[in-house]
């Protein structure tokens, strides 16, 4: 190891509270009653729930939700018996995984013993504690009859990942480089090196998938395993011995189109690769060192196809791509075990989404654009956020298929859509303007929506989500062969003209039609005939803008290039306020982990007077109502209640006159500080006749600075960055500017809100 690299880690593990890992309350407890509800007398009732029927547990206790990730600490990494002490850290960060990737709780446990039996006997007690058991580097062959006899005494799933995991992962990588090959699976000459746990669990899983056992060569440290070698393998390895004189594994690599590697650094040495079938495919997993460097081995051939277990070279085989999420099937299901089918589940959920294309996750964690299925890629990446709405689903039904699973999940696509809460923080909030936006293409209702920045990536990547999903109808403004292009290199399947419109800035029959109204609208406004035929050519918001007034399209993304004000100012121009509306305002939506609230204005009005901010907190509060949120607006200030004359703190107060005024039953209040806003108790010490209740979830902040001030804040110190919007509100036409750090999902997401607005407008 790099000793900065050493060095980083030893902080890392050090650094704030030691460890990676602290026990978070989920429930609330900061007075006498929640106490007595968490604990005495109010638990009691839980209990009995639980003696009348065990399944209750799963109702009333964390017990589904959490995973043992248990060890002697006999076969750690690549260090070896290092014992159960030296073993934590390990499993702490297993732990991190489990929950960072899958939403699953973990108490890590390491065990001071070494007797299989023994160890069977102490996890097998911790059965009423665990909703499953994670089984990690215990030693072979002792972790065979570990595992087994467990898998025996425990009605739940218990899962040797060094064994299954990677199986699991490795067959993945198995099937797709034999696509990528282009070999035939039945045909294949497998050489491995390594004979212990996860090569035996890794051959097993490729032969149930279809790989015929006489296919198979194995070799160790002391050679090939042929018939008769002494010291007699462990039963689970007999299978695979051969009738042969081959005692190497220079000796039997000659002509072999697969080279599994769980073994040792640079066993495969280059000449043997050379005697290889064409285009053979290695899979060199052994850590930290590959037994041959993807470098070293491209060096000799020109058609070898890689995949190692590091994460600086591409096609990386890590556990992290399955473990968390055969878990999180299994035990949203209540399964009793894992079986061969679930494993198999997931083998093939891996394998299909490699051959999609990567998502932003992906592309950024990685910086990646121009990936696609191939040699270079045939194995997802841990950052892949798709991975878990793919393979827990698969696991959840295979387990049900197979009569394993005692809490069947009915809806399948439901349980999908709350999956995708642990990916996308915005999912269960947007979950009802989907199934409406839905709704409203499937009826053909209106749902073409422009998009401005075609040939931006996050717009096309959202655009392909877009139409998975069916969503909307996409219009893309943008060059027919740089659409193209982009589309490929991201690895993307949208079909000019069939999955999508597009609307060429430099040829398009529409284009007389739309500068000459252009020119119309603008002609006393300072606008030639020249200057609104070339603005139409090199400004995609305003071909957007155009698209809409002309009805063309039924709604209009833009803003993910440039500034607000700029595509705000072409909008005005061309689509112009709704009837009445004197006032255009940004809206934010924030998902902070314990409370919802929206904020405006969040990036357009610098100096707004009382009439202004009461138009826009109108505005706000009949948009949050679309979501079926009742809005509480608090007038942010400042001045709390009077404490000072500020010129804000003034134009707050004759805001509130005049908001209640227009709508006497919103419930609002102000002008007041942000923790008066959010803290009920704090706020009604200083005014207990405050007619704003609880917590309020609109902020209505004095002006523009306030506005994307606080919003920036919350969103990236509490927020996880995590938002809906900006929502443009008083425009004539359902148009929404996003900004240049919008994300794929945030566009997917406005895009959907885009649809129902149209068909809102159309209905009022």
């Amino acid at each position: 190891m790099d000793a900065n690299f050493r060095k980083a880690a030893l902080e890392y593990h050090e650094q704030g509270r030691p460890g990676k890992l602290s026990v978070t309350p989920t429930k609330q407890l900061s007075n006498q009653r929640d106490l007595a509800l968490a604990y005495s007398p109010g638990v009691a009732a839980a209990c009995e729930e639980i003696v009348n029927d065990p399944q209750n547990v799963f109702r009333y206790t964390g017990r589904g939700n959490l995973v043992g990730v248990i060890s002697n600490g006999t076969a750690v990494l690549g260090l070896g018996n290092i014992g159960p002490l030296a073993a934590k850290p390990v499993m702490e960060g297993k732990a991190v995984l489990f929950k960072s990737f899958a939403g699953l709780d973990v108490f890590d446990i390491e065990i001071n013993e070494t007797d299989p039996d023994k160890l069977v006997d102490i996890i097998a007690g911790l059965e009423p504690t665990f909703g499953g058991i994670n089984l990690e580097d215990i030693k072979a062959p002792e972790c065979f009859e570990v595992e087994r006899k467990l898998r025996q005494r425990m009605s739940i799933p218990v899962f040797h990942d060094d064994q299954h995991g990677t199986a699991i992962c490795v067959t993945a990588a198995f099937l797709n480089g034999l696509s990528v090959v282009e070999k035939d699976l039945k045909q294949v000459k497998v050489v491995t090196s390594g004979a212990g746990a996860a090569a035996l669990a890794c051959l097993d899983l490729m032969i149930d998938m279809g790989l015929p056992l006489e296919n198979i060569w194995v070799t160790d440290i002391d050679g090939v395993l042929y018939e008769g070698r002494p010291g007699n393998p462990v039963p689970e390895l007999a299978r695979f011995a051969k009738q042969t004189d081959a005692r190497s594994l220079n000796e039997v690599i000659d002509g072999a189109d697969v080279f599994l590697g769980l073994s040792a650094g640079g066993v495969l040495k280059p000449q043997m690769l050379k005697k290889m079938a064409a285009r053979p495919l290695i899979l060199a997993l052994a850590n930290p060192n590959p037994e041959i460097l993807p470098e070293d081995a491209h060096a000799v051939r020109d058609d070898v196809v890689m995949a190692t277990g590091r994460s600086d070279y591409p096609n990386q085989v890590n556990n992290v791509l399955c473990f968390p999420y055969i878990f999180r099937g299994a035990l949203d299901v209540g399964a009793t075990t894992i079986t061969r089918g679930m494993e198999k589940a997931a083998v093939q959920a891996i394998c299909q989404l490699a051959r999609e294309e990567q998502d932003e996750g992906v592309a950024a964690a990685y910086g990646l654009e121009e990936v696609s299925f191939g040699p270079s890629f045939f194995i997802p990446r841990p950052f892949d956020s798709r991975l878990i709405v793919r393979i827990a689903p698969a696991v959840a039904k295979a387990a049900m298929e197979e009569g394993v699973a005692t809490r069947p999940i009915a809806d399948l696509k439901s349980y999908i859509y709350q999956l995708r809460q642990f990916v996308y923080k915005s999912g269960s909030f947007m979950k009802p303007i989907y199934s409406l936006a839905r709704g409203l293409v499937q009826d053909g209702a209106k749902s073409r929506v422009v998009f401005s920045e075609g040939e931006d990536e996050r717009v096309l990547r959202a655009v392909q989500i877009i139409v998975d999903e069916g969503l909307a109808t996409p219009i893309l403004v943008g060059r027919p062969a740089v659409l193209q292009q982009r589309i490929e290199r991201y690895g993307l399947r949208l079909r000019l003209g069939i999955d999508v419109e597009v609307t060429n800035p430099e040829q398009d029959d529409r284009f007389h039609r739309y500068w000459t109204s252009y020119w119309e609208i603008m002609s006393r406004r300072g606008i030639s005939k020249e200057m609104a035929r070339v603005e139409m050519r090199r400004r995609p918001t305003l071909i957007g803008a155009m698209m809409l007034h002309l009805g063309d399209a039924d709604g209009m993304i833009c803003g993910t290039v440039g500034r607000y004000e700029n595509h705000l100012e072409l909008v005005d121009q061309v689509i112009g306020k709704a009837p009445g509306v004197q006032t255009y305002a940004a809206m934010n939506i924030l998902l902070l982990s314990e409370r919802t609230v929206a904020l405006t204005d969040t990036h357009i009005n610098h100096d707004p007077n009382s009439d202004q901010v009461a138009e826009i907190t109108l505005a706000a509060a009949r948009k949050m109502r679309q979501f079926n949120i009742e809005p509480k607006v608090a007038l942010l200030s400042s001045s709390n209640f009077g404490t000072n004359d500020s010129p804000a703190a003034v134009t707050m107060r004759g805001a509130l006159e005049r908001v209640r005024q227009l709508d006497p039953s919103l419930e609002v209040d102000g002008e007041m500080h942000g923790d008066c806003a959010l803290d009920e108790k704090a706020r009604h010490q200083i005014l207990p006749t405050s007619a704003l209740s609880g917590e309020a979830n609109l902020l209505v902040c004095p002006n523009v600075e306030a506005g994307n001030i606080a919003y920036n804040l919350l969103k990236t110190a509490a927020g996880g960055n995590v938002a809906i919007g900006p929502f443009l509100l008083g425009a004539r036409a359902p148009v929404h500017i996003m900004t240049s750090t919008s994300s794929v999902r945030r566009i997917v997401n406005m895009t959907a809100v885009t649809v129902v607005d149209a068909n809102v407008a159309t209905e009022g």
